[in-house]
């Protein structure tokens, strides 16, 4: 296998959802700036799954017009759009426009939807396209995925994105009070401390890395070491040729899937028939089910089952949580075990260590062991596992899912954003409207 290609597949998978996991973790310094405060992610949530109506456009197309959407085309135009337009929020991010009399960040929200639209669509395109190289490149696409959320954390590490010091509150009540010694003014205050670098130049770093996957992109289509590594000519469109399809397959069999056994009878019409309709409503239903619990539902209350055991264990579950992604994906290479037995099991342990941060999350801001040193690091090892179990199970249903072919793997992209969807529209009103979580103070977690 070419090195070159591996680096080119990762890169290119790094542009994937680089731009808006890179919005995410610049909140904390976006926030103060702006007229809607901290509503904000609350209308990224919404805006996020307005965007879906790329992917369902895609598929649509795919279902009902195979062939007629020219699938290279639309990755060069959704990954040149992600560029200019995180290009020109470095720009804009802070304009406001008054509507019905109100400042809004409207360049804000509008260029967000187009890096949401552009992200989303990714999941029904980017995927697919994988099949024109071989097998084993699909894990090192994911690998890149797994990055798109890493860089933008360490960017923002080296920035000083959330960085707090709790101070005495007396040194800020001195001046004002003749005594220093009430109740009320020896308790901590967080204070944030200030950037290393503009939030602009954090928004060009994301324009750099779009327009480094677009780079990594043209480089698989037309670089000469590359076209050497694809395994066939079957798929120009997105569409098999059915003339070579046979003799193609029967080439690829034993090299794609070692561990099936050759001529057997066709199970189902998905694919390659080698799953029954159960075994495939199995697997999709795994893969939306831990995709809303990875993408969404967990992540969505981070702060509320982290900040009670301190700003540490925040920044650390965050962190190694990241890094998490692509080791399960870098792990998938050795072990790409094909199990569903294994992919349940996985899936049910994963589940039931999401289960233990909600709890934690509920209990909010006195979960277990909230002054303990012990609670935090079973808190950060909770997050560890969790993401490296259900990015491991993602990354196996993708390459169950390139196995069986160019229109299973947009499907696959589909139901992921089908499962993020359902994790959104669920936890944003618990979270957002009806407020069920109580955040943890950073500096004064104040339990029994």
């Amino acid at each position: 296998m070419s090195l070159l290609t591996h680096l080119l597949a990762c890169l290119f998978g790094m542009g994937s959802w680089v731009s808006i996991n890179g919005l995410w973790v610049e909140l904390p310094l976006i926030v103060p700036q702006i007229p809607e405060g901290w509503l904000l992610p609350s209308y990224l949530s919404v805006i996020i799954q307005m965007a879906n109506i790329g992917p369902l456009f895609v598929t649509l197309m795919h279902r009902f017009r195979p062939g007629a959407l020219n699938e290279i085309a639309v990755i060069y135009l959704i990954i040149g759009l992600g560029t200019v337009a995180s290009f020109l929020l470095g720009f804009f991010w802070k304009e406001t426009v008054v509507v019905g009399g109100v400042p809004r960040s409207v360049a804000l929200l509008v260029l967000t939807f187009f890096l949401s639209a552009v992200d989303c669509t990714s999941s029904v395109t980017f995927l697919p396209f994988t099949m024109r190289l071989k097998p084993q490149y699909l894990t090192t696409y994911y690998i890149g995925e797994g990055v798109s959320g890493l860089l933008p954390a360490l960017v923002a590490l080296i920035q000083g994105v959330g960085v707090v010091n709790c101070i005495n509150g007396t040194q800020s009540l001195n001046h004002t009070l003749n005594t220093s010694y009430s109740a009320s003014s020896t308790e901590l205050r967080a204070e944030y401390q200030p950037a290393n670098f503009s939030v602009e130049g954090f928004f060009f770093f994301l324009s750099a890395m779009m327009l480094v996957c677009l780079v990594a992109f043209l480089l698989l289509n037309y670089h000469p070491s590359v076209a050497r590594e694809h395994p066939n000519s079957r798929y120009t469109t997105g569409v098999k040729d059915k003339s070579q399809a046979k003799k193609k397959w029967a080439e690829q069999k034993p090299m794609m899937d070692p561990y099936r056994a050759p001529n057997l009878k066709r199970k189902s019409s998905f694919g390659t028939g080698s799953y029954s309709w159960i075994q495939v409503f199995y697997i999709f239903a795994i893969l939306a089910w831990v995709n809303a619990l990875s993408n969404t539902v967990v992540p969505s209350v981070q702060s509320y089952s982290c900040l009670p055991y301190g700003n540490k264990a925040f920044h650390l579950s965050a962190s190694m949580a990241a890094v998490s992604n692509p080791l399960a994906c870098f792990i998938a290479i050795f072990f790409p075990i094909r199990s569903l037995l294994l992919m349940g099991a996985l899936t049910v342990t994963g589940s039931g260590i999401g289960a233990y941060i909600m709890g934690m999350a509920v209990m909010s801001p006195c979960p277990l062991l909230v002054n303990e040193t012990s609670g935090g690091v079973i808190m950060v090892l909770a997050w560890i596992l969790f993401i490296l179990t259900l990015s491991y199970v993602k990354v196996i249903i993708g390459v169950i899912m390139r196995d069986e072919g160019h229109s299973a793997l947009v499907w696959c992209g589909a139901v992921v954003q089908l499962g993020s969807l359902l994790g959104a529209v669920t936890m944003f009103p618990l979270v957002s409207l009806y407020s069920f979580f109580s955040s943890g103070d950073p500096c004064n977690t104040k339990c029994p």
